[in-house]
């Protein structure tokens, strides 16, 4: 039996339902009904890679980061492949940049999506202190 179970159809066109246990997420590749796939792709990265982040931060002692904010662009090549992921995270936190690189570190090594990407496709990352 699996751990993850979905079903995607599409009546017609581009556009698809896929059903993730009790949600159901509309993406659609022309962006008219939903998102398409890459903008998907880019946004659940960073919602796996926010909670990561702040697990990063309890586990070297900053339980209270506050506020997290990760603002995502991405690049896509020629054939619409995405080839390049940038996260701008901003944080409540006023934290020195020694100690957001080790966050950012061990948020790497926690974000499921980050391990499931090709090295290439890894989010270059800045970190803002101090944000709110």
């Amino acid at each position: 039996m699996s751990d993850i179970e979905t079903s995607t159809v599409s009546e017609e066109g581009f556009a698809s339902t896929s059903q993730v246990g009790d949600y159901e997420l509309t993406i659609d590749a022309t962006d008219e009904t939903g998102p398409n796939p890459n903008a998907v792709l880019v946004a659940d990265y960073a919602s796996c890679f926010l909670p990561a982040f702040r697990v990063g931060g309890q586990q070297r002692g900053h339980d209270d980061l506050g506020k997290i904010q990760i603002d995502a662009d991405a690049d896509l090549d020629d054939d619409d492949d995405l080839s390049g992921i940038r996260f701008s995270i901003h944080v409540e936190a006023d934290l020195d940049d020694e100690t957001f690189d080790e966050i950012v570190e061990r948020a790497e090594g926690i974000c499921h999506v980050h391990a499931a990407l090709r090295e290439e496709l890894h989010a270059e990352i800045d970190v803002h202190g101090g944000a709110f």
